[in-house]
């Protein structure tokens, strides 16, 4: 299983997840690695760790989520692997869970999102972003 982290979605991504909005609740799971130490696009200069520049990015975006109804369902730093291989582990995992696909894509779409998200590129040397719907 070919598994790639990547920094964002695509038009193609994006439009097949709103394709089969039902218009319920969405969970997004996603799972980060982090930079040793945050780069940022603009070049300044930093002491800041990639986990601590996307911590910015993090608490900026849980403020969002909650504004507009969703939540932050879990987070933590992953510290093993117990079933299965892949030859990096990541660093972190996030759930947030949002009213809707619409309500996921029109945040990540915002000016104030897009302002957070220069933390979040600078912290993260990539990431998986797996759209789920809950069982229960």
């Amino acid at each position: 299983m070919l598994c790639t982290n990547l920094m964002s979605s695509t038009e193609e991504s994006i439009s097949e997840l709103l394709k089969n909005d039902d218009g319920g609740p969405v969970c997004m799971v996603n799972l980060l690695k982090f930079k040793k130490k945050a780069r940022y696009e603009d070049g300044r200069e930093t002491s800041l760790t990639g986990p601590e520049a996307y911590q910015i990015y993090g608490e900026g975006v849980a403020k969002m989520v909650k504004t507009i109804g969703g939540s932050i369902v879990f987070s933590a730093v992953v510290n093993g692997l117990v079933v299965g291989e892949v030859e990096e582990l990541w660093d972190a995992v996030a759930i947030a869970e949002y009213p809707s696909r619409q309500s996921f894509v029109d945040m990540i779409s915002s000016a104030e999102w897009s302002e957070l998200a220069i933390h979040r590129s600078a912290g993260l040397a990539g990431q998986l972003n797996i759209s789920s719907k809950r069982l229960l």
